[in-house]
């Protein structure tokens, strides 16, 4: 079992890890989802997620999550062949979740390296959080 701590980590570097251990059999688990980062300028990340949920028809999908835990739950799906019975398996070991459950507080907490934005250098960035406020999610 892996908890990872997604507090300043790139949201697309948590996903290949996490993918590459839910593959090879592992539970994965990422608290503090919503303090997870999109590198890029913040007007024009903000304009290709909204574009994600004003893509279809309401009754219709394609359905895009809002909450910052689903949000990085559907980026990591991305990442696995969901659609066969190898990658469905695998991203039902992932759970993401909002802050941190009480059943994860008195457990060891792993964090990414590579994906520390703060070792990165200065780039720009929005978090997932910061997301899902422009995307209108009521609180």
């Amino acid at each position: 079992m892996m908890i990872i701590n997604a507090e300043n980590l790139v949201a697309g570097r948590i996903g290949t890890i996490a993918a590459k251990k839910a593959l090879e059999g592992e539970k994965v688990d990422i608290v503090n989802a919503e303090k997870a980062i999109i590198t890029g300028n913040r007007l024009t990340t903000f304009a290709i997620y909204k574009r994600k949920i004003d893509r279809g028809i309401p009754l219709k999908g394609p359905y895009y999550p809002k909450r910052p835990d689903m949000l990085l739950r559907r980026i990591i799906r991305g990442m696995l062949t969901h659609r066969k019975d190898r990658g469905r398996k695998a991203f039902a070991r992932i759970m993401c979740y909002i802050g941190v459950p009480d059943q994860f507080k008195d457990k060891k907490m792993e964090t990414i390296e590579g994906a520390n934005v703060s070792k990165l250098s200065n780039l720009k960035y929005v978090t997932l959080d910061s997301i899902s406020k422009h995307l209108g999610l009521k609180q």
